[in-house]
């Protein structure tokens, strides 16, 4: 230990519609965002410079945010729909259930319409075989039920059945799934 203060951190600039813009596009091109996620994200970044900068005017800001995404939505930069669609398939192939990825999309601020027409669209997720094959996946990602060693589950399924729950699945899918006699692969 050397005694010193760490070197502090510069004050946060003050945004402007163009550091906004440049900010909101390094954002896109690194991760898959609903508009209302990259509103937040630009939203965050006003309100660290608003700390720093009294004076900043966050009703000008939060206009500049909104044309932003507009414009970007207009483009095809942003669009909710397809962002819903490509994480319903994530959130399946990881065995989601319907309940937590609804959860999930409506966290990123996807509007209750998309959320449903992305479940409705992903093949076979609306009906029971969809829920049932996810919840196959998680059990098998996370060894439970008919995944785990023969001699454990009789004394686990309890704890399994609540596993699933947790998860998000309804009863009579956790207990066929942890009921299963599937082989393993």
């Amino acid at each position: 230990m050397t005694g010193r203060p760490p070197p502090r951190k510069p004050p946060p600039r003050r945004p402007t519609p163009t550091s906004l813009e440049t900010a909101g596009l390094h954002y896109l091109a690194r991760y898959a965002a609903s508009a209302e996620q990259v509103r937040r994200v630009l939203a965050r970044r006003v309100d660290r410079a608003a700390r720093a900068h009294p004076d900043l005017d966050r009703e000008a800001a939060a206009v500049w945010i909104a044309a932003l995404v507009d414009r970007w939505r207009a483009a095809g930069l942003l669009d909710d729909a397809t962002f819903a669609e490509a994480r319903v398939r994530s959130l399946r192939r990881r065995g989601a259930s319907g309940r937590r990825i609804r959860d999930a999309l409506s966290a990123k601020g996807v509007d209750r319409d998309t959320i449903d027409a992305a479940v409705a669209g992903e093949e076979g997720a609306a009906d029971a075989s969809g829920e049932i094959e996810a919840a196959r996946r998680l059990a098998k990602r996370r060894r439970l039920g008919p995944f785990r060693p023969a001699g454990d589950r009789a004394e686990n399924r309890m704890r399994d059945l609540a596993a699933l729950a947790r998860a998000g699945f309804a009863r009579d899918v956790a207990v066929r799934v942890v009921d299963d006699g599937a082989e393993e692969e």
